[in-house]
């Protein structure tokens, strides 16, 4: 552009030039030669005129530019100086913020090392009261021995002694008869069988050891001897059906059923949990794809146990989840307290694989209510079950700094629902409404119904079958209301009355 404007005016230039010379030549009669040299004069006199403009005007753009340059310079020496006095303030603060640090942090390290000097000297106290138990134990030890040889082995008394030293030499070892204590504990015969603490026996078991008692346990497993019963769980206070817990009853030889508590504990010592679990999962799949049939807002809770997660066989059970992931969001697996306590790394390995599935976790069987929320959030637990004797602090619990009332709350702002279970009276409910529970489990409600043959089989039933066996009118259908006896609505009443 700025070349076309230059050919322009070099243009005009010399056309205005030429003309002045042929003005001069045909008007006032000037010889060509001298109207050349006035034409050429005249060019010469435009050029330098344009060169002296192009120069003016591009000495105004050179300032106009420093000028800019300037400003700018200026602009950004003041931002240098407000990030400089931003900085020292910064720098003050920090300062500042570590010397109350420091200063906070010292008492509580004099603290620290005063109380680790006490602990110290409350261990060694405790071991020099401990050498002391043990001194004295041995010493009476060694008192008690001649003693007990003395009243065990007595020395007959001589038939001509006199009648006046036999009752004093009576009344001298009396003293010591009584205060001896005996060092001789019977032992328990050979075919007596030996004691099982944790294990209960019931009648279907009646007559076996504890190996025979295995053994039976491990033929139902690989028998199929496991009956699936469901417990409802109601929503509160409205009673209305959400999810179902499957509960195992073992068949025994004689036709009895044996709960899941009373076997459990024969088939953990027997390493039997892995496939009893995988039986139980295989029903639960059968079950839970029957119930999605008659409600899409169903669930149900199948219980598991941490040897499964860290079994061989656990990869087997994952690709058989994987193959129904399909109906993940209705199945939750349920693990007591002890054993998520106990998990290891292996078992939160199978744990993320779960999770990555989409299958959510539940924990039951709490003793108390020491949970971290954000924890079991962040490994998939959605929900977990208390008794309600547990949430009223009817029963002896260690103590937590949250109170119970409160424990709902805290497990919803991550995402956790609370459920409160073995519930059997009235009055239970009408206090867990203060305490913000949504779900209930229990007696109350209904008792466990055993899964009908046909919920376990390929085809499905037809359209008017149930799920679960035939129950009483008072069994609520899926998704349906509990009723709730007529004599207690009143209560319900003055319960939500209170809360309002």
């Amino acid at each position: 552009m700025v070349r076309i404007s230059a050919i322009f005016i070099a243009t005009c230039m010399v056309l205005i030039a030429g003309s002045v010379g042929v003005v001069l030549y045909l008007r006032f009669g000037l010889t060509g030669a001298e109207s050349a040299l006035a034409a050429l004069g005249v060019f010469t006199a435009l050029a330098v005129y344009n060169a002296i403009a192009a120069r003016k005007a591009d000495r105004l753009e050179a300032s106009n530019q420093i000028a800019n340059l300037a400003r700018g310079s200026g602009d950004l020496a003041r931002q240098l100086a407000e990030f400089g006095r931003r900085l020292s303030t910064l720098e003050v603060r920090v300062d500042s913020v570590i010397d109350r640090a420091l200063a906070t942090a010292q008492p509580l390290a004099a603290e620290i090392e005063e109380l680790s000097t006490l602990v110290k000297q409350l261990a060694d106290s405790v071991a020099a009261h401990e050498a002391a138990i043990n001194n004295v134990v041995a010493a009476n030890e060694q008192r008690s021995q001649p003693a007990a040889a003395a009243v065990a082995a007595p020395t007959p008394a001589a038939p001509a002694m006199a009648p006046a030293i036999a009752p004093a030499a009576a009344a001298a070892a009396a003293p010591i008869a009584v205060a001896a204590p005996p060092t001789a504990v019977p032992m328990p015969s050979s075919d007596a069988p030996s004691p099982v603490p944790r294990e209960r026996k019931v009648a279907a078991f009646a007559g076996l050891d504890r190996d025979g008692i295995i053994a039976a346990v491990r033929r139902a497993i690989e028998g199929s001897k496991i009956d699936l019963y469901l417990q409802p769980v109601v929503t509160l206070p409205q009673r209305k059906v959400r999810y179902y817990e499957a509960l195992s009853r073992l068949k025994a030889d004689n036709g009895d059923l044996v709960a899941a508590e009373d076997f459990l504990d024969y088939a953990e010592a027997g390493s039997l949990m892995p496939g009893l679990d995988h039986l139980a999962v295989l029903r639960c799949v059968q079950v839970v794809r029957r119930l999605l049939l008659k409600n899409r807002d169903i669930g149900l809770f199948c219980n598991l146990s941490s040897a499964t997660l860290a079994d061989a066989a656990f990869l087997k059970l994952l690709e058989f989840l994987d193959a129904n992931r399909a109906i993940a969001p209705a199945l939750v697996l349920e693990f007591t307290q002890s054993a998520v306590r106990a998990m290891g790394p292996i078992e939160h390995e199978s744990l993320a694989a779960l999770a990555e599935r989409g299958f959510r976790f539940s924990v039951d069987n709490l003793t108390d209510l020491r949970l971290d929320a954000r924890e079991l959030n962040e490994r998939g637990f959605r929900f977990v079950k208390a008794p309600a004797a547990l949430l009223f602090n009817r029963v002896s619990v260690v103590s937590t700094d949250i109170h119970p009332a409160d424990f709902s709350d805290l497990l919803g702002r991550f995402g956790i629902d609370l459920i409160a279970d073995r519930i059997e009276t009235e009055s239970t409910v009408v206090d867990l409404l203060d305490y913000d529970v949504r779900f209930g489990q229990g007696l109350l409600f209904s008792a466990p119904r055993p899964v009908r043959l046909e919920a376990l089989q390929g085809d499905p039933p037809a359209k008017d079958s149930p799920l679960t066996a035939v129950a009483p009118p008072e069994m609520p259908a899926v998704g349906a209301p509990a009723a709730a006896p007529p004599g207690h609505l009143a209560q319900l009443a003055r319960a939500f009355s209170r809360r309002v």
